[in-house]
Order: structure tokens, then sequence, then C-alpha cells
């Protein structure tokens, strides 16, 4: 096995795709042409955004994403060389400043923000080793 997608579902995934690009310098990998789907360039595993109501059209339901509730129990990790410069631009491209950067015990420099739906984004520095 090999994780191939992280999938968000989400509101609106033209303002997901155009949110990353300004916060946190991604680029799309794909748009499908109904511009219900869409993948951003994060390495080997994509980072995808679906339409909320895809989930229905699956048969399952979901939880949706939301600013103004508590954060879902998860949270996506962007590995940068600056973690400063990269919390100050998610930051000004409108961002939730949750925690600032943070040298951790292991060497690790941390930060967190939150998207625009609310979806948790650590910036960490790369590990050692």
């Amino acid at each position: 096995m090999k994780l191939g997608y992280i999938i968000l579902y989400v509101p609106d995934v033209s303002g997901a795709i155009a949110f990353y690009e300004k916060a946190f310098g991604l680029a799309r990998r794909f748009i499908h042409e109904s511009g219900g789907y869409a993948e951003m360039e994060t390495g080997t595993t994509a980072l995808a955004f679906v339409e909320e109501g895809a989930a229905k059209e699956h048969g399952f339901t979901v939880r949706h994403l939301r600013p103004k509730e508590e954060a879902a129990a998860i949270e996506l990790a962007l590995v940068t060389a600056d973690v400063a410069a990269a919390y100050a631009r998610a930051v000004a491209a409108g961002a939730e400043a949750t925690q600032p950067p943070k040298q951790k015990p292991w060497g690790q420099t941390v930060a967190y923000v939150r998207d625009l739906n609310g979806v948790l984004v650590e910036l960490c520095s790369p590990m050692e080793g």
C-alpha cells in the first residue's frame, strides 16, 4: 500500500484551489472539467478537493468542514525550509493564525494555521536524519 490522495470535501473547490495557491504556494495538478474535483501538486501524494455533495453520491455522510466550528480531527502537514515565512504568507492570505512558529524539543520548527474551511494545517521544517 501507499498513500495516493488526501481528499477534502469542501463547499467550493475553486475557492479552495485559489486559497491553497495564494496561502501555501501550491500549484494546480489537475482540475476536472466539471470543476467539482481538483488536485494540488504536493509531491508523491496529491492533496485533492471535491464538492461536498460527492459524499452523498458515494453513499455516505460526512461532517462538513466549517471555519467557525472546531477543527476536524485531522491535520495536513506541509514541509518547508522557512516555517516563519510560510506562516506569514498563509496568514496574509487569510488563514487563521492558530500557533506561531515554535522550535520543538526534537529540533523541528512547527506552526499551525487553519484554512478557509477550518482545516488545521501544520507548517513544519523537515525532520533531520
